[in-house]
Protein backbone atom coordinates (compact mmCIF):
# COMPACT_ATOMS: atom_id res chain seq x y z
CA UNK A 1 0.00 0.00 0.00
CA UNK A 2 1.27 3.34 -1.01
CA UNK A 3 0.13 6.35 1.28
CA UNK A 4 2.55 8.83 -0.05
CA UNK A 5 2.06 10.81 -3.77
CA UNK A 6 5.41 9.95 -6.02
CA UNK A 7 7.58 12.33 -7.53
CA UNK A 8 5.44 12.63 -10.79
CA UNK A 9 2.45 12.69 -9.12
CA UNK A 10 3.52 15.85 -7.23
CA UNK A 11 4.51 17.62 -10.40
CA UNK A 12 1.30 17.56 -11.80
CA UNK A 13 -0.47 18.48 -8.61
CA UNK A 14 1.73 21.80 -8.85
CA UNK A 15 1.26 22.12 -12.68
CA UNK A 16 -2.90 21.95 -12.25
CA UNK A 17 -2.20 24.12 -9.61
CA UNK A 18 -0.37 26.92 -11.01
CA UNK A 19 -2.78 26.31 -14.25
CA UNK A 20 -6.03 27.09 -11.96
CA UNK A 21 -4.00 30.00 -10.01
CA UNK A 22 -3.24 31.81 -13.30
CA UNK A 23 -6.52 30.90 -15.32
CA UNK A 24 -9.11 30.35 -12.93
CA UNK A 25 -8.09 32.49 -9.39
CA UNK A 26 -11.48 33.10 -7.09
CA UNK A 27 -12.21 36.58 -8.71
CA UNK A 28 -13.11 34.45 -12.43
CA UNK A 29 -14.69 31.48 -9.80
CA UNK A 30 -17.03 34.34 -8.65
CA UNK A 31 -17.95 35.62 -11.80
CA UNK A 32 -19.18 32.41 -13.33
CA UNK A 33 -20.74 31.51 -10.18
CA UNK A 34 -22.96 34.89 -10.43
CA UNK A 35 -23.18 34.12 -13.93
CA UNK A 36 -25.78 32.19 -16.66
CA UNK A 37 -22.62 30.61 -17.79
CA UNK A 38 -22.44 26.88 -15.96
CA UNK A 39 -18.51 26.79 -16.51
CA UNK A 40 -15.60 28.87 -17.78
CA UNK A 41 -15.67 27.45 -21.21
CA UNK A 42 -12.06 28.87 -22.18
CA UNK A 43 -10.43 27.37 -18.78
CA UNK A 44 -12.26 24.01 -19.72
CA UNK A 45 -11.11 23.86 -23.31
CA UNK A 46 -7.21 24.92 -21.78
CA UNK A 47 -7.65 22.16 -19.06
CA UNK A 48 -8.76 19.75 -21.58
CA UNK A 49 -6.00 20.83 -24.28
CA UNK A 50 -3.19 21.87 -23.14
CA UNK A 51 -3.29 19.51 -20.17
CA UNK A 52 -5.08 16.64 -21.29
CA UNK A 53 -6.80 16.29 -18.39
CA UNK A 54 -10.08 14.77 -19.57
CA UNK A 55 -8.70 11.84 -20.53
CA UNK A 56 -6.24 10.86 -18.17
CA UNK A 57 -7.19 7.83 -16.81
CA UNK A 58 -9.00 6.94 -20.32
CA UNK A 59 -6.78 3.96 -22.33
CA UNK A 60 -4.38 5.33 -24.89
CA UNK A 61 -6.31 3.55 -27.38
CA UNK A 62 -9.26 5.28 -26.33
CA UNK A 63 -7.74 9.05 -27.07
CA UNK A 64 -6.68 9.42 -23.22
CA UNK A 65 -3.24 9.25 -21.56
CA UNK A 66 -3.49 6.29 -19.74
CA UNK A 67 -2.74 7.26 -16.37
CA UNK A 68 -4.81 5.64 -13.12
CA UNK A 69 -7.48 6.73 -11.06
CA UNK A 70 -4.79 8.13 -8.56
CA UNK A 71 -3.58 10.80 -10.98
CA UNK A 72 -7.28 11.43 -11.01
CA UNK A 73 -7.82 12.08 -7.20
CA UNK A 74 -4.49 14.57 -7.71
CA UNK A 75 -6.69 16.94 -10.22
CA UNK A 76 -9.77 16.38 -8.16
CA UNK A 77 -7.74 17.47 -4.70
CA UNK A 78 -6.71 20.84 -7.11
CA UNK A 79 -9.84 21.41 -8.48
CA UNK A 80 -11.29 21.29 -5.08
CA UNK A 81 -9.54 23.64 -3.70
CA UNK A 82 -9.50 25.81 -6.15
CA UNK A 83 -13.63 25.53 -6.04
CA UNK A 84 -13.03 25.76 -10.41
CA UNK A 85 -15.96 25.62 -11.80
CA UNK A 86 -15.83 22.90 -14.68
CA UNK A 87 -17.34 20.09 -16.14
CA UNK A 88 -14.56 17.30 -14.93
CA UNK A 89 -16.10 15.26 -12.82
CA UNK A 90 -19.34 14.76 -14.63
CA UNK A 91 -17.97 13.88 -17.57
CA UNK A 92 -13.99 12.57 -16.93
CA UNK A 93 -15.04 11.14 -13.93
CA UNK A 94 -18.46 9.66 -13.75
CA UNK A 95 -19.33 9.76 -17.85
CA UNK A 96 -15.83 8.60 -18.66
CA UNK A 97 -15.53 5.58 -15.74
CA UNK A 98 -19.46 4.44 -16.29
CA UNK A 99 -19.04 3.76 -20.02
CA UNK A 100 -15.03 2.18 -19.26
CA UNK A 101 -16.95 -0.13 -16.45
CA UNK A 102 -19.60 -1.39 -19.31
CA UNK A 103 -17.07 -3.16 -21.54
CA UNK A 104 -18.84 -1.74 -24.88
CA UNK A 105 -16.11 -1.96 -27.09
CA UNK A 106 -17.66 -0.17 -29.44
CA UNK A 107 -19.32 2.53 -27.54
CA UNK A 108 -16.24 3.16 -26.00
CA UNK A 109 -14.65 3.48 -29.51
CA UNK A 110 -17.59 5.73 -30.48
CA UNK A 111 -17.49 7.69 -27.07
CA UNK A 112 -14.58 7.51 -25.26
CA UNK A 113 -12.41 10.04 -27.80
CA UNK A 114 -14.52 12.91 -27.62
CA UNK A 115 -14.72 12.83 -23.75
CA UNK A 116 -10.76 12.15 -23.63
CA UNK A 117 -10.32 15.07 -25.62
CA UNK A 118 -12.60 17.48 -24.05
CA UNK A 119 -14.93 18.02 -27.11
CA UNK A 120 -17.90 16.27 -26.15
CA UNK A 121 -19.58 17.01 -22.38
CA UNK A 122 -21.00 14.08 -21.16
CA UNK A 123 -22.50 13.46 -17.44
CA UNK A 124 -23.91 10.67 -16.19
CA UNK A 125 -27.61 10.73 -14.22
CA UNK A 126 -26.56 9.04 -11.09
CA UNK A 127 -29.42 7.06 -9.79
CA UNK A 128 -30.79 8.38 -5.89
CA UNK A 129 -30.91 5.59 -3.37
CA UNK A 130 -34.68 5.47 -2.54
CA UNK A 131 -35.98 6.72 -5.77
CA UNK A 132 -37.73 5.03 -8.53
CA UNK A 133 -34.77 5.25 -11.53
CA UNK A 134 -36.04 5.88 -15.30
CA UNK A 135 -37.33 3.42 -17.64
CA UNK A 136 -36.36 1.92 -20.85
CA UNK A 137 -38.85 0.13 -23.36
CA UNK A 138 -37.13 -1.02 -26.88
CA UNK A 139 -38.31 1.10 -29.85
CA UNK A 140 -39.95 0.02 -33.27
CA UNK A 141 -37.15 -0.10 -35.62
CA UNK A 142 -34.46 -0.78 -32.95
CA UNK A 143 -32.80 1.21 -29.98
CA UNK A 144 -34.98 2.29 -27.10
CA UNK A 145 -37.23 4.96 -25.54
CA UNK A 146 -36.67 6.47 -22.49
CA UNK A 147 -39.24 7.63 -19.97
CA UNK A 148 -39.10 9.07 -16.49
CA UNK A 149 -37.42 11.44 -14.80
CA UNK A 150 -33.74 12.16 -13.69
CA UNK A 151 -33.93 14.94 -10.79
CA UNK A 152 -30.26 16.15 -10.31
CA UNK A 153 -28.05 15.95 -13.00
CA UNK A 154 -24.68 17.26 -12.63
CA UNK A 155 -24.11 19.59 -15.30
CA UNK A 156 -27.23 18.62 -17.46
CA UNK A 157 -28.06 21.66 -19.00
CA UNK A 158 -25.00 22.13 -20.97
CA UNK A 159 -23.73 18.43 -21.18
CA UNK A 160 -24.11 17.45 -24.94
CA UNK A 161 -24.15 13.60 -24.30
CA UNK A 162 -26.01 12.32 -21.00
CA UNK A 163 -25.74 8.98 -19.64
CA UNK A 164 -28.46 6.87 -17.75
CA UNK A 165 -28.93 4.04 -15.93
CA UNK A 166 -32.91 2.74 -17.01
CA UNK A 167 -34.42 -0.42 -15.80
CA UNK A 168 -34.66 -2.51 -18.96
CA UNK A 169 -39.25 -2.24 -18.21
CA UNK A 170 -39.43 -5.16 -20.71
CA UNK A 171 -37.98 -7.36 -18.85
CA UNK A 172 -39.54 -6.02 -15.57
CA UNK A 173 -40.54 -9.16 -12.70
CA UNK A 174 -42.63 -8.76 -9.84
CA UNK A 175 -42.12 -5.04 -10.08
CA UNK A 176 -38.24 -5.29 -10.39
CA UNK A 177 -36.12 -5.52 -13.41
CA UNK A 178 -32.56 -5.30 -14.46
CA UNK A 179 -30.66 -2.07 -15.11
CA UNK A 180 -29.43 -1.16 -18.74
CA UNK A 181 -27.19 1.96 -19.52
CA UNK A 182 -28.34 4.29 -22.19
CA UNK A 183 -26.64 7.20 -23.95
CA UNK A 184 -29.15 9.86 -25.03
CA UNK A 185 -27.88 13.03 -27.03
CA UNK A 186 -28.73 15.99 -24.83
CA UNK A 187 -30.88 17.89 -27.77
CA UNK A 188 -32.90 14.15 -29.02
CA UNK A 189 -36.65 14.36 -29.25
CA UNK A 190 -38.27 13.79 -25.95
CA UNK A 191 -35.59 15.15 -23.47
CA UNK A 192 -36.38 18.39 -21.61
CA UNK A 193 -33.64 20.08 -19.28
CA UNK A 194 -34.31 22.34 -16.46
CA UNK A 195 -31.69 24.09 -14.93
CA UNK A 196 -31.97 23.72 -10.39
CA UNK A 197 -31.32 26.67 -8.42
CA UNK A 198 -28.62 24.68 -6.43
CA UNK A 199 -27.19 26.08 -3.01
CA UNK A 200 -23.38 25.57 -4.76
CA UNK A 201 -23.47 28.03 -6.84
CA UNK A 202 -20.00 26.46 -8.40
CA UNK A 203 -21.81 23.30 -9.45
CA UNK A 204 -24.80 23.53 -11.42
CA UNK A 205 -27.45 20.63 -11.85
CA UNK A 206 -30.41 20.34 -13.63
CA UNK A 207 -33.66 17.86 -13.78
CA UNK A 208 -33.58 15.84 -17.15
CA UNK A 209 -37.50 14.58 -18.15
CA UNK A 210 -37.48 11.71 -21.03
CA UNK A 211 -40.76 11.42 -22.75
CA UNK A 212 -39.86 8.43 -25.03
CA UNK A 213 -36.59 10.05 -25.98
CA UNK A 214 -34.76 7.75 -28.24
CA UNK A 215 -31.34 6.26 -26.51
CA UNK A 216 -28.90 3.70 -27.69
CA UNK A 217 -28.24 0.88 -25.29
CA UNK A 218 -24.69 0.34 -23.93
CA UNK A 219 -23.56 -3.06 -23.27
CA UNK A 220 -25.35 -5.96 -22.74
CA UNK A 221 -27.02 -7.72 -19.52
CA UNK A 222 -27.94 -6.22 -16.04
CA UNK A 223 -25.41 -2.99 -15.87
CA UNK A 224 -26.33 -2.95 -12.20
CA UNK A 225 -22.30 -4.25 -11.48
CA UNK A 226 -20.70 -1.67 -14.04
CA UNK A 227 -22.74 1.23 -12.39
CA UNK A 228 -21.75 0.48 -8.72
CA UNK A 229 -18.16 0.44 -9.90
CA UNK A 230 -18.78 3.62 -11.56
CA UNK A 231 -19.92 5.08 -8.69
CA UNK A 232 -16.86 3.61 -6.17
CA UNK A 233 -14.07 5.17 -8.38
CA UNK A 234 -16.38 8.63 -8.44
CA UNK A 235 -16.44 8.46 -4.84
CA UNK A 236 -12.58 8.12 -4.28
CA UNK A 237 -12.27 11.66 -6.62
CA UNK A 238 -15.28 13.10 -5.13
CA UNK A 239 -13.17 12.55 -2.32
CA UNK A 240 -10.06 13.71 -3.46
CA UNK A 241 -11.98 16.98 -4.35
CA UNK A 242 -13.24 17.45 -0.55
CA UNK A 243 -9.65 16.74 0.64
CA UNK A 244 -8.48 19.47 -1.85
CA UNK A 245 -10.81 21.79 -0.04
CA UNK A 246 -10.63 20.75 3.25
CA UNK A 247 -6.97 21.56 3.18
CA UNK A 248 -7.61 25.16 1.65
CA UNK A 249 -9.75 25.90 3.96
CA UNK A 250 -7.57 24.88 6.85
CA UNK A 251 -4.35 26.74 5.15
CA UNK A 252 -6.98 30.08 4.95
CA UNK A 253 -7.77 30.33 8.24
CA UNK A 254 -4.46 29.63 9.80
CA UNK A 255 -3.32 32.56 7.86
CA UNK A 256 -5.73 34.77 9.47
CA UNK A 257 -5.83 33.57 12.38
CA UNK A 258 -1.67 34.53 12.15
CA UNK A 259 -3.24 38.13 11.01
CA UNK A 260 -6.09 39.06 12.67
CA UNK A 261 -5.93 41.21 16.49
CA UNK A 262 -8.22 41.31 18.72
CA UNK A 263 -7.51 43.30 22.08
CA UNK A 264 -4.27 43.45 21.16
CA UNK A 265 -3.50 39.90 21.01
CA UNK A 266 -3.06 37.94 16.94
CA UNK A 267 -6.33 35.94 17.65
CA UNK A 268 -4.18 32.47 16.66
CA UNK A 269 -2.74 33.07 20.36
CA UNK A 270 -5.92 32.43 21.62
CA UNK A 271 -6.21 28.89 23.46
CA UNK A 272 -10.02 28.20 22.39
CA UNK A 273 -8.89 29.08 18.36
CA UNK A 274 -5.58 26.92 19.12
CA UNK A 275 -7.80 24.41 20.17
CA UNK A 276 -9.83 24.40 16.99
CA UNK A 277 -7.17 24.47 14.86
CA UNK A 278 -5.52 21.43 16.21
CA UNK A 279 -8.60 19.87 16.02
CA UNK A 280 -9.19 20.96 12.24
CA UNK A 281 -5.52 19.93 11.60
CA UNK A 282 -6.04 16.53 13.13
CA UNK A 283 -8.96 16.25 10.60
CA UNK A 284 -7.36 16.45 7.79
CA UNK A 285 -3.85 14.18 8.62
CA UNK A 286 -7.23 11.30 9.14
CA UNK A 287 -8.76 12.62 5.72
CA UNK A 288 -5.08 12.33 3.76
CA UNK A 289 -5.06 9.34 4.80
CA UNK A 290 -8.26 7.94 3.78
CA UNK A 291 -7.86 9.22 0.21
CA UNK A 292 -4.33 7.89 -0.60
CA UNK A 293 -5.77 4.60 0.52
CA UNK A 294 -8.60 5.01 -2.09
CA UNK A 295 -7.03 5.79 -4.37
CA UNK A 296 -4.15 3.55 -4.07
CA UNK A 297 -6.94 0.64 -3.71
CA UNK A 298 -8.59 2.42 -7.39
CA UNK A 299 -5.51 1.54 -9.32
CA UNK A 300 -3.91 -1.55 -7.30
CA UNK A 301 -6.91 -3.61 -4.91
CA UNK A 302 -9.81 -3.68 -6.92
CA UNK A 303 -11.24 -6.03 -4.21
CA UNK A 304 -10.79 -3.35 -1.75
CA UNK A 305 -12.45 -0.64 -3.35
CA UNK A 306 -15.63 -0.93 -2.26
CA UNK A 307 -14.99 -0.44 1.60
CA UNK A 308 -12.48 1.78 0.57
CA UNK A 309 -14.63 3.52 -1.68
CA UNK A 310 -17.44 3.93 1.18
CA UNK A 311 -15.23 4.61 4.11
CA UNK A 312 -13.69 7.64 1.69
CA UNK A 313 -17.25 8.96 1.31
CA UNK A 314 -18.35 8.02 5.21
CA UNK A 315 -15.69 10.36 6.79
CA UNK A 316 -14.65 12.81 3.89
CA UNK A 317 -18.60 14.30 4.01
CA UNK A 318 -18.75 14.92 7.48
CA UNK A 319 -14.99 16.04 8.12
CA UNK A 320 -15.05 18.69 5.08
CA UNK A 321 -18.39 20.35 6.37
CA UNK A 322 -17.25 20.55 10.12
CA UNK A 323 -13.74 22.09 9.45
CA UNK A 324 -15.68 24.28 6.62
CA UNK A 325 -18.45 25.33 9.14
CA UNK A 326 -15.13 26.30 11.60
CA UNK A 327 -13.22 28.00 8.67
CA UNK A 328 -16.28 30.29 8.44
CA UNK A 329 -17.09 30.68 12.14
CA UNK A 330 -13.54 31.54 13.07
CA UNK A 331 -13.32 34.37 10.11
CA UNK A 332 -15.78 36.29 12.70
CA UNK A 333 -18.26 38.38 11.71
CA UNK A 334 -16.07 39.21 8.19
CA UNK A 335 -16.83 35.49 7.30
CA UNK A 336 -20.80 35.72 7.30
CA UNK A 337 -20.43 37.96 4.16
CA UNK A 338 -21.28 37.72 0.69
CA UNK A 339 -18.13 38.90 -0.21
CA UNK A 340 -15.78 36.27 1.59
CA UNK A 341 -15.15 33.35 0.45
CA UNK A 342 -16.09 31.41 3.42
CA UNK A 343 -19.54 30.78 1.98
CA UNK A 344 -18.01 29.02 -1.19
CA UNK A 345 -16.30 26.27 0.74
CA UNK A 346 -18.85 26.24 2.95
CA UNK A 347 -21.75 25.46 0.00
CA UNK A 348 -19.79 23.16 -1.65
CA UNK A 349 -18.90 21.03 1.44
CA UNK A 350 -22.43 20.30 2.12
CA UNK A 351 -23.56 19.95 -1.62
CA UNK A 352 -20.67 17.69 -1.96
CA UNK A 353 -21.48 15.70 0.88
CA UNK A 354 -24.77 14.77 -0.18
CA UNK A 355 -23.59 14.57 -4.30
CA UNK A 356 -23.62 10.91 -4.60
CA UNK A 357 -26.04 10.04 -1.22
CA UNK A 358 -26.95 10.87 2.55
CA UNK A 359 -24.23 10.33 4.69
CA UNK A 360 -26.61 7.60 5.91
CA UNK A 361 -26.81 5.98 2.98
CA UNK A 362 -22.88 5.70 2.54
CA UNK A 363 -22.57 4.58 6.30
CA UNK A 364 -25.25 1.53 5.28
CA UNK A 365 -23.34 0.98 2.39
CA UNK A 366 -19.89 0.73 3.88
CA UNK A 367 -21.57 -1.85 7.18
CA UNK A 368 -22.87 -3.97 4.01
CA UNK A 369 -19.72 -4.49 2.55
CA UNK A 370 -18.10 -5.21 6.24
CA UNK A 371 -20.55 -7.92 6.16
CA UNK A 372 -22.48 -5.90 9.57
CA UNK A 373 -25.97 -5.75 8.05
CA UNK A 374 -27.68 -9.35 8.47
Amino acid sequence: MRLIRTEEQNELAGSVRAFLADTAPMARVRAIAESDEPYDRRTWERLTGELGLAGLAVPEEHGGAGAGHAEVAVVMEELGAALTPSPYFASAVLAANVLLQSGDAEALKRLLPGIASGGTVATFAVPVPGEEAPGARAAEGGGHALHGVAPHVLNGADADLVLVAAVLADEVVDGDGPLGLFAVEAGAAGVTRTPLTTLDLTRPQARVEFAGAPARRIGSGDAGEAVRRALDLAAVALAAEQLGGLRRCLDTIVEYAKLRVQFGRFVGSFQGVKHRLADMHCVLEQAESVVRYAAWAADESPEELPVAAATAQSYMGRAYFQVAKDHLLLHGGIGFTWEHDAHLYYKRAKSAQLLLGSPRHHRARLAERLGLLA
